[in-house]
Parts: structure tokens; sequence; C-alpha cells
């Protein structure tokens, strides 16, 4: 055997000449495998500059370097790339997506908690989003909350001063105000924290909803983030 299963670290054979160089090459794979986290599972052209240790989960159709390594890990080592297979049951913190992943053995499950045989399973989900507060006495956000998703609350938080003659605000979605907080600052650093007392399931995808309470918004900035979860089908 010249390599380990599960890692795939070149192992020394005996008298084997420059052991330094097999000894190198498997701790520049072990530094970029264990407690994983890739850059992105997204870019498909290699970065200009290589950083050691850095790992980049390779998309299809990547280029360059990349071309034909579709579905491995690259790990950056002197100035070049080191192609790993990924095995069912890793785990890594995808940087560029701020979640953990499961390899289900073809592509990265996003959020996965769970994983049954045949990759059925429940992921946890954070949506974030920065919302430049409308003027009147209403704003709505873009699309936070995709269908079929059970939300367990959502917390915001005032980056730069909500503006106008309201006293204050609250936090809901459509047809149901102030669901997540009422009451809420206008200035910086003001905060909503919503948890539901029960989980609350959304069939359709739905909005976030700032309402004003005693006048109408003008500006202002509220960076806003639904914490939810999903189940997967599981496969044919």
């Amino acid at each position: 055997m010249s390599d380990t299963n599960q890692l795939g670290l070149p192992l020394l054979q005996p008298s084997q000449a420059q052991k330094h160089v097999t000894v190198n090459a498997a701790l520049t794979r072990l530094d970029g495998l264990v407690e994983l986290t890739l850059v992105s599972r997204s870019q498909a052209t290699p970065p200009a500059v290589v950083v050691d240790g850095a790992c980049h989960g390779v998309p299809p159709g990547a280029v360059n370097e990349w071309a034909g390594q579709d579905g491995k890990l690259a790990i950056g080592t002197n100035g070049g790339w080191d192609f790993v297979i990924p095995r069912r049951g890793w785990r890594a913190m995808i940087l560029d997506e701020g979640v953990i992943a499961i390899f289900d053995g073809a592509t990265w499950r996003a959020g996965m908690a769970t994983l049954s045989p045949h990759n059925a399973g429940l992921s946890c989900h954070v949506a974030e989003l920065d919302h430049t507060v409308t003027a009147g006495p209403v704003s709505t956000t873009a699309v936070m909350i995709p269908a079929n998703a059970v939300v367990i609350g959502a917390t915001a938080r005032v980056v730069s001063n909500i503006t106008g003659t309201l006293t204050n605000w609250s936090l809901g979605n459509p047809g149901a105000v102030g669901r997540y907080g009422t009451g809420l600052g206008k200035t910086a650093g003001a905060f909503a924290r919503g948890v539901l007392g029960q989980p609350t399931a959304f069939y359709a995808p739905t909005a976030m909803q700032l309402d004003a309470t005693g006048g109408d918004f003008a500006g202002g900035m509220v960076r806003i983030a639904v914490h939810y979860l999903e189940v997967a089908l599981p496969d044919l």
C-alpha cells in the first residue's frame, strides 16, 4: 500500500530515498484536510496566488490548473495544487457561504445536521440580508424564507441609524406584524432577537417586514438574519 485509506496520505516505502519528500507531502495534505475549511466550492478559476494549505472545492467546469478535477478538493502546496477526492461523511466549513456542509458522496450538502443512507436529512440554515429601509410606514425585504422551511426565529441589527418620524419599529412577516420583535430601537447597534415559542412552517417563499410605529420610515439599514430548518428528500 502506497497511500493511507481515508486521507490518501503517501506512505514511506522500504529503502526509499529522500524520505523527507514523502513525509512533507503527507504533512501538507494533512494540514489542508484536518479541520477542513473550503475557501469556496463555487469558484471555477484558481486564485492567482496559491496559499499553502488553503483548500478549495473544485466545481464543475473549472479551468486552468483545475480543469478536469471536478468534485475534488484542491489544496495549495508549494505554489501548485494537490488534488484529493473527498469521502462521504466528510464535513467542511465553506467560508464564503458561512455554512458547514457534509459531503454525500457526490456533492457538498450545506447545513446538513443529519444524513440518511439515501441522503434524506435535516439541515440548518441562516439567511442574512442587509436591508435598506424604504420610506413609508412599511418596509419589506426581498424573499428570505424559502418554501417548506421551518423558522426557529429571526435576529436583526441596525447597521445605520433608522431615520423618519417613527418612534420605534417592529420586525415580522407580511400578515404577521411584530412576530420577531416590537418596540425596537432606531440607532446603530440596536437589535432584535426574536425566538419563536413555536417553530413556524412556511409553505411559500416569504419576505421579512419592518413596520414603523408612531410615524414613517425615511431611511437606514438593518442587517436581518432568519434562522430556519429544512428537510431533504431521500434519493431514488
